[in-house]
């Protein structure tokens, strides 16, 4: 009974240790959810954008029915409306993925999380001001439909990087 003691007294205890990571469950409901957000969100926008939109985007002014897109007419008639879907689905999903319950949300996951957006958001405004403002515009992919609201996704995703700060310790 002496020996079991010993050894028992002898084991470091971890939350003791200042350099041990704080670690929890990789995958958690919180975790999962956020997943299924941000994959939610990428999948809708790669829907729309190449299954539902039309190949030369919206004609302001003429009906929807009359245009060449396909897919549902229920997303067909959200138009530009579908953006935000997609993107608001991803910025929800880095937002929830910010908890302490989730790996983004404690120790390095939470710099990595912050600096990710940050770094991904100047990145995006940087590219739609270097493409979109030349004299032609470049064609590419979201970037030529959102137009001015580029910068809403670029400010958006730098906001989320904020959420990411608040929880750095």
């Amino acid at each position: 009974m002496s020996k079991l003691s010993r050894l028992s007294s002898l084991r470091k205890d971890k939350s003791d240790d200042p350099l041990a990571p704080e670690t929890g469950p990789v995958f958690s409901v919180r975790f999962v959810i956020a997943l299924v957000l941000i994959l939610g969100g990428i999948a809708w926008l790669a829907y729309y954008y190449l299954g539902v939109r039309p190949t030369d985007g919206w004609i302001d002014g003429l009906p929807v029915k009359d245009q060449e897109g396909t897919g549902p007419m229920a997303v067909q008639k959200l138009q530009g409306w579908n953006y935000l879907i997609g993107f608001g689905a991803i910025m929800l999903g880095l937002v929830v993925s910010a908890h302490r319950s989730t790996p983004l949300g404690r120790g390095r996951g939470v710099v990595v999380g912050m600096l990710g957006c940050f770094v991904i958001g100047l990145l995006w405004i940087c590219v739609y001001y270097v493409t979109q403002t030349a004299n032609p515009p470049k064609d590419i992919a979201i970037f030529n439909d959102l137009e001015q609201k580029n910068l809403f996704v670029g400010i958006a995703l730098m906001a989320v990087g904020f959420t990411f700060a608040t929880k750095w310790e």
